[in-house]
């Protein structure tokens, strides 16, 4: 069994998605034990808006428990563009499992994601001048990889781009600019060292471990039917762009009340309002939107809180009403929902796009939840 660690329930649906296209049997869970039948287990911490010692206490343990539970390697998921405790987590999780190096690969080339002499940039843009500059919880003030993270307690850490050597006592984060660099890191893999970054490192060392045999395995997928809720936590262009769409499409886009922008109480009364809308809206349509809708808000606090109101109206319209299908956008959001609706345990059944996953909810195979980050695109169809 593989076992994989990550920050935010949307990464380690990412990643178990990759290992159901390589023919694993994958399954994320965020409480409990995993279930002894999967491949491939992905431990969502929720941690990567802790403190620091708070995040390295839970990645640490989920090393021990996927450990214990018979995982023959770990890898450790980070966000692409190293948001949330990545050093606290990495060092935590090699300090558990024993492991005097790590190699750090957050980019994702085929993304446009990549990192050169020691700069990330984001479709040949500096980091910092993209939408990642002005993350409310995260904002990316940097191009400048070493300015992102957090200085290590107890490991040196450095860059790397033609000296692939890896050092005890060392996190190395690896400059990649495309899927050959990956490559090349990836021959420099052995047991004695901690892999950890984004999807498509991941998705390399499965590739060199199994070939590119596994890849595609053709499998019965569940069709999607019957009623299809988005639920939209986040305000990236990504998700503007899709609201806008489908508004021109006539879709029923349900938001949250405005005065919320400014810091107001969401009441008992205005939760049932817009619920109760949002349930309407499926009397004459099979898809409805609820996204936050609002302006852009400076305050952090206010701004935090918006993913926990679109969740608190989604979970009383999914108790309220019979709905085969949820797609949920945004980690923060995705998670929530997921702890509000008590889902312990998920199954991969489907990768719609690279970080779009749909996955089977314990004991309730006729409904669907379809994660993704919210700084990806829905796919077209």
């Amino acid at each position: 069994m593989i076992g994989v660690i990550a920050d935010d329930l949307t990464g380690a649906a990412e990643l178990a998605a990759i290992g159901w296209r390589h023919g694993l049997r994958a399954e994320v869970i965020r409480s409990g034990q995993p279930s002894g039948t999967a491949d491939l287990v992905c431990v969502d911490t929720d941690s990567r808006a802790c403190d620091a010692t708070e995040a390295a206490k839970r990645a640490a343990a989920a090393a021990k428990l996927l450990r214990a539970a018979g995982a023959t390697w770990i890898y450790k998921k980070v966000d692409s563009v190293l948001r949330g405790n990545v050093t606290a987590e990495v060092e935590a999780v090699m300090k558990q499992l024993k492991l005097e190096r790590a190699l750090l690969l957050p980019a994702n080339p085929s993304l446009g994601r990549t990192i050169r002499d020691g700069e990330y940039f984001l479709r040949g843009r500096p980091l910092h001048k993209t939408e990642f500059g002005r993350d409310p919880h995260f904002p990316r003030r940097s191009s400048k990889v070493l300015q992102l993270v957090k200085v290590p307690e107890s490991f040196a850490m450095r860059v790397a781009n033609g000296d692939r050597t890896l050092t005890d006592g060392t996190i190395v984060v690896g400059d990649v600019e495309s899927t050959l660099d990956l490559q090349d890191w990836t021959a420099n893999c052995d047991e004695q060292m901690l892999p950890a970054g984004g999807a498509e490192f991941f998705n390399a060392l499965l590739t060199a471990a199994n070939g590119n045999s596994k890849e595609s395995v053709a499998r019965e997928t569940p069709a999607f039917s019957g009623k299809e809720f988005f639920i939209a936590g986040t305000s990236t262009q990504a998700a503007r762009k899709f609201t806008a769409a489908a508004r021109r499409n006539k879709t029923p886009v349900f938001s949250l009340p405005q005065e919320l922008a400014w810091g107001a109480t969401f009441s008992e009364a205005a939760i049932e309002a817009v619920s109760q809308r949002v349930i309407d809206g499926f009397e004459d349509s099979q898809r409805v939107i609820l996204n936050v809708g609002l302006p852009q808000v400076r305050d952090k606090d206010v701004a935090g809180r918006f993913s926990g109101h679109i969740v608190r109206v989604a979970e009383r319209v999914l108790r309220s009403a019979r709905i085969e299908n949820v797609f949920a956008e945004g980690g923060a959001t995705a998670a929530e929902l997921v702890r509000c609706m008590d889902w312990p345990r998920l199954e991969v059944v489907r990768e719609l796009a690279p970080g779009v996953a749909t996955l089977a909810v314990e004991g309730d195979k006729n409904f669907l939840l379809t994660i993704k980050p919210g700084s990806y695109s829905w796919p077209a169809d």
